[in-house]
């Protein structure tokens, strides 16, 4: 059984959180092997980005854990050494593009994934993104639709004007196959699933 964190992001923004994210997700696993996954960033800023990531998990975890950057041409290996697949957000069609080359989610099967935003996205059947403003398929490893940064300020200094939450529900309720649960959650917040 695979166990899911879909984060809905924004957890720089809410150190609490954050560290109730972190904690949950390296709770039972000792000396915990993880993979830190920035395919929904541009390739140029995996490096850059990556100390960063395993540091803020040791100061709010203390795991004491053994990191290591994925990449396209070792993921299947990566997975299979992690016990943990953490996936930052960003661009939704960046994390479905790479995520989309694998044979997921039996790479995974019986770890624990974490999702962060666009990488949350690319998880689900459905979405609504707050870049395009419309509903997505994402590539449908976990049957459930899902909006990230659920009613924050997200996109209030874009040309388009702020974004009507009420409608983006509304509009995702109605997508598709109707019958299935929807997560719609505020920066920071998080739900677990295990298929």
């Amino acid at each position: 059984m695979t166990t899911y964190f879909l984060q809905s992001g924004g957890l720089k923004n809410f150190p609490d959180k954050k560290k109730k994210f972190h904690t949950d997700i390296v709770k039972s696993i000792t000396k915990p092997k993880i993979l830190i996954c920035l395919f929904a960033q541009p390739r140029e800023v995996w490096e850059y980005k990556y100390p960063s990531c395993c540091q803020s998990i040791e100061e709010d975890t203390e795991a004491n854990a053994d990191y290591r950057l994925a990449m396209p041409a070792t993921f299947e290996t990566d997975c299979k050494w992690a016990d943990i697949i953490y996936m930052l957000g960003g661009d939704d069609n960046l994390a479905q593009y790479w995520l989309g080359k694998f044979d997921i989610p039996k790479i995974w099967d019986g770890k624990v994934v974490s999702g962060n935003s666009a990488s949350s996205h690319a998880l689900v059947k459905y979405f609504w993104t707050c870049d395009w403003r419309m509903n997505m398929d994402g590539l449908g490893i976990i049957p459930v639709k899902f909006i990230a940064h659920f009613k924050s300020s997200y996109g209030n200094d874009d040309p388009r004007g702020p974004i009507d939450w009420v409608e983006a529900l509304s509009q995702l309720q109605n997508y598709a196959d109707k019958s299935l649960p929807v997560h719609a959650l505020e920066e920071g917040d998080y739900v677990v699933i295990e298929q």
